[in-house]
């Protein structure tokens, strides 16, 4: 299993996963916890449970704009799925 950079995937570990809008651009859909992936499957497998929402104290110096995380995304050629095997 691995994420779409290449990063070899597991259960527990704190995911974005990343979709697109009625624009075609990349866009963030869930933010959690992957569990119940099953190794060697890329595409559709497991879940992500949802971390918990709370207020949070926002320090400009840590956040970034939703726009700049999507140029990111297209600078690496993150923003497309890739294709199946």
């Amino acid at each position: 299993m691995h994420y779409r950079n290449g990063r070899p995937a597991k259960n527990g570990d704190t995911v974005v996963q990343i979709g697109t809008n009625a624009k075609n651009e990349p866009t963030i859909v869930s933010l959690g916890v992957l569990h119940d992936a099953i190794p060697g499957n890329d595409y559709c497998n497991g879940s992500i449970a949802p971390l918990l929402v709370t207020k949070t104290m926002a320090c400009m110096c840590d956040c970034l704009h939703i726009d700049d995380v999507t140029a990111l995304l297209k600078e690496k050629s993150l923003d497309r799925r890739p294709a199946g095997k």
